[in-house]
């Protein structure tokens, strides 16, 4: 039996920021850019870490703000680290300790990494053999280069385990998508952040967009400036909070590997589609594999995937030939969403399956221009998978709720990171949309043994819509 409800609050509530119990970052971490904790398990996870020249983003200087100007006479006059929200890199050695205590009294602590221009002066640290379920703590330690080099401040922080293949605990979890820094709706980061935060979800999926390189100043023509987009956005103070006390895993877009709509080979100025893809590694947290799927206990399986690295030209004619995920990847998600015994499975997207997308798109596999993959992959789902199965996808600037009508497939649209972000939808299509609303906010997704329970809230935190599904 499923319920579903329209919640039509039309005011934001105020944004609280949420108590975490952690001490908050030192001011003299070195670590502007914060942290990120990636690709959790029951039993590992990953650190990505940032040593920077200062404890703090640039406050000063030339601030690029605003949609690109035709003429370009918007062109950035001062080098990267100048401009306004840069925290430049610096080399250095990097270490985390890790313990099942706040104090760290029992840390565990890794062996110092050196840290260059090489990386952007990143580094990923790979913990494992950490407890199921349980709650790990850590401190990341920078220091000046060499054995003798003076030490800095720490940044702390914490996430929590998976649940055992098979352990009966309910999760939840947020999703995120498309952030344009210039429609942030505050200073300190987007509403969205403390709004999550509040809610203490087990972990937050980013479904691409995460920065724009295109669409707005300053245009990534160059490594340097895609890199900047990377660093004005995640020293945000509520963007450092909520990431650093919360795990998550990220996927990519067209807007963060080079430009919109984009495919392998193709530029913006200097910028190259493999630059855009080595970019977006040193900046998250991710394993080797860009597609990848996740247990959390017997009750929820989710699936990443991605939607740019092996897909074909949009330009070209459409038939069985031409791809978004490209034949392993496909193989992949069909053989490990058969094999699983979740008791719900959820597909998380970049891109919609369903749609209904705008007629004049040829971007995903709600758009013509991909019939033949997105007909294919809707029917497999209905053939192969029963209704416990379901799609989050990002990209889309509105939020809804939509059921294939051929095949039944559910798919829930994220919406944009922000009020003033959204827009773009063709209108509300009663074959499609359950719910349809042209406003920002952001998805959870609760699954336990009994339902699994999609809400779609509004920038501050309230639900708008909910969709529920019995076991």
């Amino acid at each position: 039996m499923n319920r579903r409800t329209f919640l039509a609050t039309g005011v934001a509530a105020s944004v609280i920021e949420p108590q975490l119990g952690l001490a908050s970052p030192e001011a003299t971490s070195r670590q502007a850019s914060g942290v990120k904790v990636g690709e959790v398990t029951s039993n590992t996870a990953m650190i990505w870490t940032r040593l920077t020249v200062s404890s703090t983003r640039n406050l000063n200087g030339v601030k690029p703000v605003g949609r690109p100007k035709k003429d370009k006479s918007d062109e950035i006059p001062a080098e990267t680290s100048k401009l306004h929200g840069a925290c430049p890199g610096a080399a250095g050695r990097i270490r985390v300790r890790y313990g099942s205590k706040p104090d760290l009294s029992d840390a565990q602590t890794t062996s110092w990494v050196d840290v260059d221009v090489a990386t952007d002066f990143s580094h990923v640290f790979s913990l494992k053999k950490l407890p199921e379920d349980a709650v790990t703590y850590f401190a990341v330690e920078t220091a000046d280069p060499g054995e003798a080099g003076k030490s800095h401040g720490e940044l702390t922080g914490s996430f929590r385990t998976a649940p055992a293949l098979g352990q009966k605990s309910e999760v939840s979890f947020a999703v995120i998508t498309c952030q344009m820094y210039s429609d942030l709706d505050h200073d300190d980061g987007f509403h969205i952040y403390p709004a999550i935060a509040k809610l203490k979800p087990r972990f937050v999926a980013f479904t691409g967009d995460n920065v724009y390189y295109d669409s707005e100043q300053p245009v990534a023509v160059s490594a340097a400036l895609a890199r900047y987009h990377w660093e004005r956005m995640y020293s945000l103070p509520r963007h450092v909070e909520l990431l650093r006390t919360t795990a998550s895993y990220w996927e990519k877009d067209d807007h963060d590997t080079v430009k919109n709509d984009s495919w392998p080979g193709q530029k913006l100025g200097q910028l190259t589609f493999a630059e855009g893809q080595k970019i977006f590694r040193e900046q998250v947290a991710i394993g080797q594999s860009i597609y990848r799927t996740f247990r959390w206990g017997q009750f929820l399986q989710i699936w990443l995937t991605d939607g740019r690295d092996f897909r074909s030209a949009n330009s070209m004619a459409d038939g069985p030939e031409k791809t978004i995920w490209g034949k392993e990847q496909k193989e992949w998600l069909f053989r490990t969403v058969k094999e699983s015994d979740a008791t719900w499975k959820v597909l998380i997207s970049p891109t919609p399956i369903v749609g209904p997308d705008r007629g004049n798109k040829g971007d995903n596999h709600a758009n013509e221009a991909f019939k033949h993959e997105g007909t294919e992959i809707r029917n497999w789902f209905k053939q192969n998978v029963p209704k416990n199965f379901f799609t989050i996808c990002g990209d889309r600037h509105w939020q809804f709720h939509s059921v294939h009508p051929d095949t039944g497939l559910n798919e829930f649209s994220v919406g944009a990171a922000s009020d003033k972000h959204a827009g773009g939808s063709p209108g509300e299509d009663k074959n499609y949309h359950r719910f349809h609303r042209v406003k920002g906010g952001f998805l959870t997704v609760s699954a336990s043994e009994k339902s699994i329970l999609f809400q779609h809230r509004d920038v501050g935190g309230n639900e708008v819509y909910r969709f529920e599904v019995k076991a």
